[in-house]
């Protein structure tokens, strides 16, 4: 008799960690969900999970058969933390590692990039999330959401730059497939809402459907970055506000077709994303 694989979620309560270990549960697939703080998800066996204390990470590993890996918040040099734990993580017994990265960094590149470039010679079934920007930035406790609700003011170094934003369950649903499917995508994908929208479009698009003003406040990359340097590490800041810089430069004004082939199903707009979260909240 074969045990059923169980899927270990690193960062269960994160926006994308929380949703895939929720879709994964529904379709009936045993899962391990892991994070810093003691919060059950539900159907879930909970245990706790520092990337920077490795004693819990054996526990964490024991028994699993494939891990979605979030990596560390913040973490400019991710792959000093994540390739011991991954180099464990095999030995393990460890088949299927899905990684959420960012269409903003390439194979190779900076902070989470390195870890992209070492994930095939680890693992023969893998793949590489490269999600746009979450939508769920507007809506839940990311900087510009409470800027939102506090002044009703985005302020990004994006110019008039678009952005194919992803719904954060699409993200979480492809993950699925990743990570359940007979075969592995073993690659990596490009992962984009339906459209590509300017910050200007999205302060639109929130006024309509909630009915209170909101505007985008265009700064400049310095400007950005001595912002971010309040709530983040310096080196970190200057990522962030570089891909800010790099939305403005059109580096990610593209949508892809890869939810619609991965899942069946079309990705979700942003307005109707915004619609179904006002109705929720009102």
């Amino acid at each position: 008799m074969t045990t059923a694989p169980t899927t270990l979620v690193i960062g269960a309560t994160g926006t994308t960690g929380s949703r895939t270990a929720a879709q994964l549960t529904a379709a009936g697939h045993r899962v391990r969900a892991s994070s810093r703080r003691a919060t059950p998800v539900a159907g879930t066996e909970h245990v706790p999970f520092d990337w920077y204390d490795p004693a819990t990470h054996a526990a964490a590993l024991d028994g699993v058969d494939r891990v979605y890996l979030v990596p560390p918040v913040g973490d400019s040099d991710p792959a000093a933390t994540m390739l011991p734990f991954l180099r464990g993580a095999r030995a393990a017994g460890v088949r299927r590692a899905v990684l959420l990265s960012s269409s903003a960094i390439p194979e190779g590149g900076p902070a989470v990039g390195k870890v992209h470039q070492a994930l095939p010679g680890l693992f023969e079934q893998w793949a590489v999330l490269r999600p746009s920007w979450f939508m769920q930035n507007f809506t839940g406790t990311h900087a510009h959401a409470l800027s939102i609700r506090d002044e009703g003011v985005i302020r990004t170094a994006t110019g008039t730059g678009r952005v194919g934003f992803v719904d954060a369950e699409d993200i979480a649903a492809v993950a699925v497939r990743a990570l359940t499917d007979e075969q592995a995508p073993n690659t990596d994908l490009v992962l984009t809402g339906p459209e590509a929208l300017g910050h200007d479009d999205i302060a639109t698009i929130i006024t309509e459907v909630t009915g209170r003003p909101v505007v985008h406040h265009r700064l400049s990359y310095e400007e950005m970055r001595e912002r971010l340097t309040t709530q983040v590490p310096v080196e970190f800041a200057a990522m962030l506000a570089g891909m800010d810089r790099a939305i403005a430069g059109g580096a990610e004004d593209r949508v892809t077709g890869t939810v619609h082939r991965l899942t069946g199903r079309p990705p979700r707009t942003f307005r109707s994303l915004l619609e179904r979260e006002t109705r929720c909240s009102g």
